[in-house]
């Protein structure tokens, strides 16, 4: 499939692409060969072909949310440089 120098303009200009002048042609090529090969594609029978929502087979790779004993208040707050009320006493950082 062809592909226009007019149609590669405003394709740059609505992607706010600049594509100079001597680089034209070569554009004009590359993207000429993209379309024509996009073209052969929709010439393959797909029917009974289930389409994939990602190119390669997704994983979780998260592990089981499994309950486990957690650090202790008191020792969480022993390394702590200021405490107030069981809780951390940090710097204000936010200027009223």
């Amino acid at each position: 499939m062809k592909i226009t120098k007019e149609e590669i303009k405003n394709i740059a200009l609505l992607s706010r692409l600049s594509i100079p002048d001597e680089k034209m042609d070569e554009t004009e090529k590359a993207l000429s060969d993209i379309l024509t090969y996009v073209d052969q594609l929709n010439e393959l029978n797909l029917e009974g072909v289930t389409p994939m929502p990602h190119a390669v087979e997704l994983h979780n790779v998260l592990r089981e949310d499994v309950m486990k004993p957690s650090l202790d208040h008191d020792l969480a707050l022993s390394n702590a440089p200021e405490e107030d009320n069981g809780c951390f006493r940090v710097p204000r950082v936010v200027q009223e």
